[in-house]
């Protein structure tokens, strides 16, 4: 059986680390977090004499060579005082910021599948097309039963953002659930 190669190094070293995590201007901490190790191995990578191997190889390789990337998954500052986190399993789809009082939204999505953005291919979403998103993360008005449904909720009336509170806008057979900040 043929082993497949691929054009990326064996292994790296330790200047290869910190020329990498100074491009990206992270301190060690940051860029710790940020491979999902500890500061302690960021460390000893930066100043061991051996040849390192690993994830970190493959890792290190694709930052060097599009460090861009990076900067396009940094989640930015919260823009309105209600933050959502449009999730799919663990993985943040779309960020949503809302401002409920003037009835303003912003979104950045982090996936190019359109089936895992909150708003598919709407990059620019209104109001009303939150509050149609809302909707469609929890059980309808017209469902038998409402009243029951609300009371084991600890909810007063019918409001898909209150519901989406109570149950992560979760859904039977569905792996995208809402997180939310305020």
């Amino acid at each position: 059986m043929k082993k497949t190669r691929y054009a990326i190094p064996d292994y790296v070293l330790a200047s290869d680390i910190k020329r990498v995590r100074e491009i990206l201007g992270m301190t060690q901490m940051e860029f710790s977090e940020f491979v999902g190790t500890s500061k302690r191995t960021i460390e000893r990578w930066e100043t061991t004499e051996d040849k390192i191997t690993g994830p970190i190889v493959f890792l290190l390789y694709m930052i060097e060579n599009n460090p861009e990337y990076v900067n396009s998954l940094i989640i930015p500052e919260k823009k309105y005082p209600i933050r959502m986190l449009y999730m799919c399993k663990q993985i943040i789809c779309t960020v949503i910021d809302i401002d409920m009082m003037e009835q303003k939204i912003s979104i950045k999505n982090y996936t190019n599948n359109l089936l895992y953005r909150a708003f598919g291919v709407n990059e620019n979403p209104t109001y009303k097309d939150f509050e149609e998103f809302l909707k469609s993360r929890c059980f309808p008005e017209t469902r038998d039963k409402l009243k029951l449904v609300l009371n084991d909720l600890d909810i007063p009336f019918y409001d898909p953002f209150l519901i989406i509170e109570k149950t992560e806008g979760r859904m039977a057979e569905d792996d995208f659930w809402i997180k939310i900040e305020r």
